[in-house]
Formats: structure tokens, sequence, C-alpha cells
């Protein structure tokens, strides 16, 4: 695989999919993995673009037979990243690009870890946060609250990321963004580094 892999995490809210629109033509071509998930889709949401939205059955299905890269159940749905498009991507050597939560990190960390760059995307405060749930609208208060409550959890794991990014004014969040992804693609995997020295060592370009 030739690729890179950029991971995204942060509590929903934390303005993710318009830093990634934002700083689009600055980052290179890359591959938006799409999550599969349980849950309904809001309204809006188009099947095949937003998610892929499925059945909890036939989720299980591609559970057994190990067609998740990773896969974790939040607020009782599941969601989860397909291998075959990932796969692909790095193949293909783009920059593959996942919004997935603390969960899903860890375990693509522990999978493709060489492979991984990290951060982790947060409005400046947790007040902030709750003023962006509830004015944007397009879920009920109890679920607001929950989302509130996982974030609560989520910012706890901040430290397991490579770069923080602070989302107060979107157009220097994208710069800090796009500056990740470009780095994102000079990581070398543990066999490229190891194939560097042996070329270093016998003179090979």
């Amino acid at each position: 695989m030739s690729g890179a892999i950029l991971v995204l995490s942060g509590p929903s809210g934390a303005g993710k999919s318009t830093i990634i629109d934002s700083a689009s033509n600055r980052i290179g071509e890359y591959y938006f993995s799409i999550s599969t998930t349980t849950r309904e889709p809001r309204e809006g949401e188009v099947h095949g673009v937003d998610y892929y939205f499925v059945s909890k059955e036939e989720f299980e299905e591609d559970i057994k037979a190990g067609q998740f890269l990773e896969y974790a159940t939040v607020h009782s749905n599941y969601y989860g990243t397909s291998l075959k498009p990932v796969k692909e991507a790095l193949e293909m050597g783009k920059l593959v690009i996942f919004d997935i939560d603390v969960q899903g990190h860890r375990l693509v960390r522990a999978k493709m870890g060489d492979l991984v760059t990290s951060a982790f995307i947060t409005p400046p405060s947790l007040k902030e946060l709750e003023r962006r749930l509830y004015g944007r609208s397009t879920d009920k208060s109890y679920i607001i609250e929950q989302r509130i409550e996982n974030a609560k959890e989520e910012i706890k794991a901040i430290g397991e990321f490579d770069f923080v990014i602070i989302n107060d004014i979107i157009d220097r969040a994208s710069l800090e963004f796009a500056t990740i992804a470009n780095a994102s693609r000079l990581k070398l995997s543990k066999q490229e580094l190891e194939n560097l020295v042996v070329q270093w060592e016998n003179g090979l370009s």
C-alpha cells in the first residue's frame, strides 16, 4: 500500500465536514471514507453519499464476514468502515480520510498504525458545542443531550491523537487541517523506512 490514512475524530457538531470541504482544493487527490450505519437517515442525507444505510442484520452479517476495517456502537447504532474501497484507494496512492469516533481511531491505529496520522477536531468549549448542536436543529433534544455526554467522554481521549485542531475560526482550522493532511502523505511506513535504509546503504536511488 502506497497511500496514507488521516483519521479525524471529534464530537458531533465540531465542524469536521465543513473543514474538509473548505480545505479540499489544498490537499490534493483523496478518498473520503464513507461509513456504513444502521441508524435512520436524517433529512437530506443520501445513501451512498453521506452514509451507506443498512439493516442491523446486514451489518452483523458483514461483521462475521470480516468486511469491516473498524466498527463501533454509538447511540445504540452500528457504524463501520468497509475494507474494499479503502484498500483500492491506498493502492492508488491516495490519501484516505476517515471521519470516525474515538473507538474507531483506536481500532484503525491498531490495525494500520504506521500508515495513520490522526487529528482531533473540537470547538473551543463545551458551551460552544452545545450552541452549535442546538442551533443546527437536526436532532431531538434527548439525542443532543446524548451527544453532549458522549463529547465529554471523547475529549478525555484527546492525548491519543497526533494533532488537535480547535475549530473556532473556520479559515484557520481549514488551513491547519490542510497542513496536517499534506504532511501525512510524507509519512513513511515501517516497510518503506526499512527499504530506504537498504537503498541508502547500497547506494541505490
